[in-house]
Order: C-alpha cells, then structure tokens, then sequence
C-alpha cells in the first residue's frame, strides 16, 4: 500500500429498513451504503464504492455514533447529520462544493436540482444536469442528504440507491414530505 493512501474500514450494521454500512478514514466517513438484496451485498456494494476497504473493524467512536444515528434516522426519528465529518478529500472541487451545500438542507426540507445549481454559481439547464449526475455519485447518502434534492416542479426525480426512486419517497416520507399518501412509514422501506 502507498503510504500516501488512507486506510478505509467498513463496519455492517443492521436498522429498521435492513442492514446498512459505512466506512471511514481517519479523516471521517467516506461511504454509507443503504441496504442491498442481502447482508453480503451491502457489505460488497460497500467495499466497491470504497475502491477497497482494508476490511470490517471495530468503529472508533465517532462513527459508532454515527452508526447510532443513522440507526435512529431509519427508525423515524429526527437527526441532524450536518457536523459529522466527511472525507471529501478524493472527489473534484465541483462535487465537494455541492456536496458541503447539500449538507446545509434541514430535516424536511427540499430543494431542487436547479434551485442547487443555482445556489453553488450555475444558471443554465446543464446544470441542473450536473447537479444531477453528482447526486448519482453522492458517496454518502443520508449524511449528504441528496434524497432532498427534488427534479424540476418538485417531482421526486431518480435515486441511485438500492429501491431506487422508491426509497428516496420513502426517505422523505421518514421526514414528513409525502409524494403518496398511502406510502407506509415503517417498518421497512
């Protein structure tokens, strides 16, 4: 290993919607996976967007609250995420300014893609499309909350996550935005 490269750990956690994981660097959280088919497959999906965790470990403390809250999210319960650390340290300028304004949205809030785009400088319908894109690459879902970015009109828009766009309404839903009323609450997504 370079010895340069940070070393990344992952730890499997399971919550009211299935089982969930993180990894972290020293410098902060570096993924969140939301839950895939299986136990296995988040912890794979997990360690593919991690480019290679150096494998499952006891969290250090800060993330084991983390983990805490995550778990009280996905229950329902109202938890503000916006001062947990994030190692944005290998993505473009571009996408860590986004991301660092995305963290700014308050529980039960929304905004949209273009409203983002305008917010970080951009002004033409392409960039609502690259506020778009980076969302789809957005390596910690949850903690930058990019299930509150919203497609023009305020329509629901698409998510990269497992259940895709059905997860991002139910997400919503966990924080009281409703786009079916019959959509339920938990247990579940």
């Amino acid at each position: 290993m370079d010895s340069d490269q940070l070393v990344i750990s992952h730890c499997i956690f399971d919550t009211a919607i299935g089982t969930c994981g993180v990894a972290w660097s020293e410098h902060g959280l570096v993924a969140v996976q939301l839950p895939a088919r299986d136990r296995a497959a988040t912890e794979r999906r997990l360690i593919a967007r991690t480019r290679g965790s150096a494998g499952a470990a006891t969290p250090p403390p800060a993330i084991a609250a983390l983990i805490a809250d995550i778990t009280r999210y996905l229950a329902g319960e109202q938890v503000d995420f916006s001062a947990v650390p994030v190692d944005l340290s290998g993505l473009d300028p571009f996408r860590r300014k986004l991301y660092e304004t995305m963290r700014a949205l308050p529980w039960g809030t929304t905004t949209t893609y273009g409203a983002l785009a305008r917010t970080i400088g951009l002004a033409n319908w392409e960039g609502a499309r690259d506020v778009g894109e980076a969302m789809g690459r957005n390596p910690v879902p949850i903690v930058i909350p990019c299930h509150r970015v919203l497609a023009a009109g305020n329509k629901l828009g698409g998510f990269s996550a497992p259940g895709g766009a059905a997860t991002k309404a139910k997400l919503l839903a966990l924080e009281g935005v409703r786009f079916d009323s019959g959509a339920p609450r938990l247990p579940g997504l």
